[in-house]
C-alpha cells in the first residue's frame, strides 16, 4: 500500500504539512443552496450541481477540492445526487484511517471522528481547515476506502472558500482513459492512463476486487494514498489511489500481485493501482446518508 508515511519519510511529513499554507481558495461557479428535498426537486438540484462541476473540472484538473491528511491524501467529494446543503464528504483510503488498518473482513460504519483536513485551492495553496464529525464508512475488504462526513455543507464551503467538491462517477471506468492522480499531501499531480483492471489484487492479508492498474508514468509514492483518480475527459473521480508493487515481491505488503479468475498470479514491479469508486453512490440515500441495504449497493457490510 502507499501507506501512511513512516521511517525515513517521517521528516518529510512535517515539511509536507507545513508547506500547505498558501493563497485563499480559487473562485468557482456558485452551487445551488436550497435545502435538499425529496422527489424531483432534489434530483434536479443534484443534476445541476453535477453538470456544473463536470464542466468546470473537465476544463483543467488541478488541486481544487483535494485535501491533505496528516499521513495521506484525499478529496472533498459529492455523489451524483448530492445537494448543496448536504453534509460534505471526504474520500480517502481505508488504510489511511487514524485508527489504523482495518483487518480483513472489518467494516467501520458511522464511527465518531474529529479528524482535520487541509483543503487546497487550484494552485495547491491552503484554502481552509475542515473537520470531520464521523467516519461514515471505512474498510480494506474488497476495496480500500474511507469516507468522512464533515461538520459543514458543500454550500458553506463554497461560499466561504470558493471551493467546490469533486463528483464521484457512477459508472465503471474505461480502459485507456487518460487520468490524473492528484495528491493533496505532496501537492503533485501524476498523469497517465488506465492500463487495465486486476480481477483480484492481493497484498499481504488483504484482497481487493476489480482494481484499476495504471500505465507506468503514474509512479505514485507513499503519502499519495487516498488521492482521487480523476478522468481527464469528465473531471469526475473514478478511483482512489492506494498501492503499488515496490520490490517485485509476490503478494506481500507493499508488493501486491494480480490474480486472474483462474488463479494465475502476475507480478508487475513498479506498477501502481487504485480502487474503483463507481459503486459508492449506490450506497447513499438522499442527504448523503449511507444505506448499505439499498438496491445495487455492493460495498461490504459489517
Amino acid at each position: 500500500m502507499k501507506k501512511p508515511l513512516i521511517g525515513m519519510l517521517a521528516a518529510l511529513l512535517f515539511a509536507g504539512a507545513t508547506a500547505l499554507a498558501g493563497a485563499p481558495g480559487a473562485a468557482a461557479a456558485p452551487l445551488p443552496t436550497a435545502p435538499a428535498a425529496a422527489g424531483t426537486e432534489t434530483q434536479d438540484q443534484g443534476e445541476t450541481l453535477a453538470q456544473g462541476q463536470a464542466q468546470a473540472q473537465a476544463a483543467a484538473v488541478n488541486f481544487a477540492g483535494t485535501v491533505a491528511l496528516s499521513n495521506c491524501s484525499g478529496s472533498l467529494v459529492r455523489l451524483p445526487g448530492s445537494a448543496a446543503n448536504d453534509p460534505a464528504l471526504v474520500l480517502s483510503n481505508g488504510h489511511c484511517l487514524e485508527t489504523g488498518f482495518p483487518g480483513p473482513g472489518e467494516v467501520l460504519v458511522n464511527r465518531s471522528s474529529s479528524r482535520s483536513f487541509t483543503l487546497l485551492n487550484s494552485t495547491g495553496g491552503k484554502a481552509a481547515t475542515l473537520r470531520a464529525t464521523k467516519v461514515v464508512y471505512g474498510t480494506m475488504t474488497d476495496t480500500d476506502v474511507s469516507i468522512y462526513q464533515l461538520n459543514t455543507t458543500y454550500a458553506s464551503i463554497q461560499s466561504r472558500y470558493g471551493i467546490a467538491p469533486l463528483t464521484i462517477a457512477a459508472s465503471h471506468p474505461v480502459q485507456g482513459t487518460p487520468i490524473k492522480v492528484v495528491s493533496g499531501y505532496w501537492k503533485k499531480i501524476y498523469s497517465c492512463s488506465i492500463d487495465g483492471f486486476a480481477y483480484r489484487l492481493k497484498e499481504g492479508s488483504w484482497t481487493w476486487k476489480d482494481s484499476v492498474r495504471y500505465t507506468s508514468s503514474c509512479n505514485t509514492i507513499g503519502g499519495t494514498s487516498g488521492s482521487p483518480v480523476v478522468d481527464v475527459n469528465t473531471g469526475q473521480v473514478v478511483a482512489v489511489n492506494n498501492t503499488g508493487n515496490e520490490d517485485g515481491q509476490r503478494c506481500t505488503d507493499n508488493n501486491p500481485c494480480e490474480v486472474d479468475p483462474n488463479g494465475v498470479v502476475t507480478v508487475r514491479q513498479g506498477i501502481n493501482y487504485a480502487q474503483e469508486t463507481y459503486g459508492i453512490p449506490a450506497c447513499f440515500a438522499a442527504g448523503n446518508r449511507l444505506d448499505l441495504t439499498l438496491p445495487g449497493c455492493t460495498l461490504p457490510r459489517p
